[in-house]
């Protein structure tokens, strides 16, 4: 007779594959901590540094002394920090974590690393906007919204959402017949393409007055310094209605992450949940798009910085990640085209590209190593 020899049962794994588990969230909260601390700490002190820098100077201890109410020692600090430099730095916190949540929300929309808020012609829809209104209703100045009147900053703002509505409506139409995101992201790309050519006949033809042709290439390099208090009632709530609508689809974004068909066998509406995901890219684009200029890389390199930081793909936590992030790195472009001690100023756009090509070119070499190159 043989002997029938039996293995040792296994050991229990619950108890231990609990305590793995428990660890494994516990370190994934610690590093979200980490991160998001340390990204408001950075974000504090380059929104300190770009008030004090720029061409005049003003010491950190005046700054402070101006955002807390008190007289600076020279009166002309206090109008530089509270007209110019503190506008400019909201808006750059502002814009920065709207397109970096925009970006995240596309990504995430159409599976591709380098999708970003203005895939579906949200950035050509809202600058023909722009356009229509500046060439069209605007009259010598040397801003974009200077000689619109008391209703030019809405008039811009509603003209560069009802732009970016108007190519995104007509681009969601189209992908009604179709299921594959890479195919609707092709449509978007080319819909952003025959929209800046009709801005491109517009700005060529002459179409409006030639300091308005002027301020609106001056424009489309992208700006964080044309913003003034008036203009920023209109673009922060904007911004804040974006932010929470995409607060409000972080849990459907998460099950897109699964595929469209696990998602709807989980109970998601799928085309829903896809329109508020637009919507709330189109309210943010589009808005810092009216006011900033089209900028360039925000919303591709921020939201892999936060993954590459958090090590997830949770939209609970990136989201908050991404609005830190994105302020930083938006309030770091500005502080060097600023050109501390200068009274030069480069293309933000110029300085957006340098930094955010990089990332780019990062994320694409990554994606060949592990054989995921996107495919679209």
């Amino acid at each position: 007779m043989t002997a029938v020899t039996r293995s040792p049962p296994a050991p229990a794994a619950g108890p231990a594959s609990a305590g793995d588990g428990e660890r494994g969230q516990s370190a994934s909260r610690g590093r979200g901590a980490l991160v998001l601390g340390g990204s408001a700490a950075v974000l504090a002190t380059l929104f300190v540094l770009t008030i004090a820098a720029g061409s005049v100077a003003i010491p950190l201890g005046e700054v402070a002394a101006v955002l807390l109410g008190r007289a600076p020692s020279d009166p002309s600090w206090a109008t530089i920090v509270s007209q110019v430099r503190l506008p400019r730095a909201v808006t750059a916190l502002l814009a920065g974590a709207g397109l970096g949540v925009g970006g995240l929300q596309m990504q995430t929309l159409f599976r591709n690393p380098l999708a970003d808020p203005f895939i579906l012609g949200i950035s050509a829809g809202a600058s023909l906007g722009v356009a229509l209104v500046v060439l069209v209703a605007g009259s010598a100045g040397s801003t974009l919204v200077g000689g619109l009147g008391v209703l030019g900053t809405v008039g811009v703002a509603g003209a560069a959402a009802l732009g970016a509505a108007a190519v995104t409506g007509i681009v969601l139409a189209v992908s009604r017949r179709v299921t594959s995101p890479a195919t609707v992201l092709i449509i978007g790309l080319m819909a952003g393409y025959a929209t800046s050519a009709i801005v491109s006949l517009l700005v060529y033809s002459g179409f409006g007055r030639l300091e308005r042709i002027r301020a609106y290439i001056a424009w489309g390099f992208g700006s964080f310094g044309g913003t003034t208090w008036s203009e920023l009632r209109v673009l922060a709530p904007a911004v804040v209605a974006g932010l929470v609508l995409a607060a409000l689809t972080t849990k459907p974004c998460n099950a897109l992450l699964l595929g469209d068909r696990y998602a709807a066998s989980m109970g998601l509406n799928v085309r829903r949940t896809r329109l508020l995901v637009v919507a709330a890219a189109s309210l943010l684009a589009g808005s810092v798009t009216a006011f900033c200029g089209p900028i360039a890389f925000l919303g591709v390199a921020v939201p892999h910085l936060a993954r590459g930081l958090l090590h997830t793909a949770d939209h609970r936590v990136l989201v908050p990640a991404v609005v830190l992030l994105g302020g930083v790195v938006a309030l770091a472009a500005g502080l060097v085209a600023q050109l501390p001690s200068s009274e030069a100023t480069l293309p933000l756009n110029a300085v957006t590209s340098l930094l955010g090509a990089p990332v780019v070119v990062a994320v694409l070499l990554r994606l060949r190593r592990s054989g995921r190159e996107p495919r679209a």
